[in-house]
């Protein structure tokens, strides 16, 4: 298990579903960037740093309209590699929201 303390322990559960083909594999990018990464003061801290690294590792803002192709993790076919900034923004973003409260509440009890 990941220390509790850091960032990447809130990309240890994997979504129930999945915007695009290539957001597993972001999703993936990020938990290892986050790896040893302290948890943030504040949740606004940690929203800012999930969006800084979504654009360092896609090349796109997350407040980017329509998906796109990283080619970096496109394996093949139509739509690998296709990253949907809309499913970062509308349920990556509320979801890492709540586990960082719940993750908070669990360190300070």
């Amino acid at each position: 298990m990941t220390n509790p303390k850091t960032v990447a322990t809130l990309f240890e559960e994997e979504p129930m579903s999945w915007g695009l083909r290539g957001d597993p594999h972001l999703w993936s990018e990020m938990r290892e960037h986050f790896e040893g990464k302290p948890l943030p003061e504040s949740v606004d801290e940690l929203i800012m740093l999930i969006e800084t690294m979504f654009e360092a590792l896609t090349g796109h803002p997350i407040s980017e309209r329509d998906s796109f192709v990283v080619e970096r993790i496109s394996d093949g076919g139509m739509s690998r590699g296709m990253i949907s900034p809309e499913f970062w923004r509308d349920k990556v973003l509320p979801m890492m929201r709540v586990r960082y409260f719940d993750l908070q509440k669990t360190i300070h009890e």
